[in-house]
């Protein structure tokens, strides 16, 4: 199972982005997905985690500004990022965990995490 995230760049204060991140694979299932971002010399850190409709968690820094969403059919999860401020500059990378399926003695089942590659995000003037 890999996961690819797409949609990083530049953008002025006050802009907007949409990353996304699909999940490619012998999926089984998403249990939930996500997004973290690293600021150069911080720690990486939550942005928005989605399990369901109800199950929804944002960093108090980006509430009322990102939104996350998931496709389960394509097991794709989306963040709108508005109002962007210079602040949330970071490489932001996609998490998952996830049931894949895989043949071993029979069709067995393993839950993990899995991380993408990370998207760099630069808000500037």
């Amino acid at each position: 199972v890999q996961l690819q995230a797409f949609g990083g760049g530049l953008v002025q204060p006050g802009g907007s982005l949409r990353l996304s991140c699909a999940a490619f694979g012998p999926i089984y299932g998403v249990t939930d997905m996500g997004w973290y971002r690293q600021a150069p010399g911080k720690p990486r850190e939550l942005v928005a985690s989605m399990a369901n409709k109800d199950t929804i968690n944002y960093a108090d820094s980006v509430k009322g500004r990102f939104t996350i969403s998931i496709d389960f059919n394509k097991n794709t999860v989306y963040l709108q990022m508005n109002f962007l401020k210079s602040e949330d500059t970071a490489v932001y990378y996609c998490n998952a965990h996830l049931t894949r399926f895989y043949y071993g003695l029979g069709l067995e089942l393993s839950h993990d995490e899995y991380w993408g590659q990370g998207t760099l995000v630069t808000v500037s003037s």
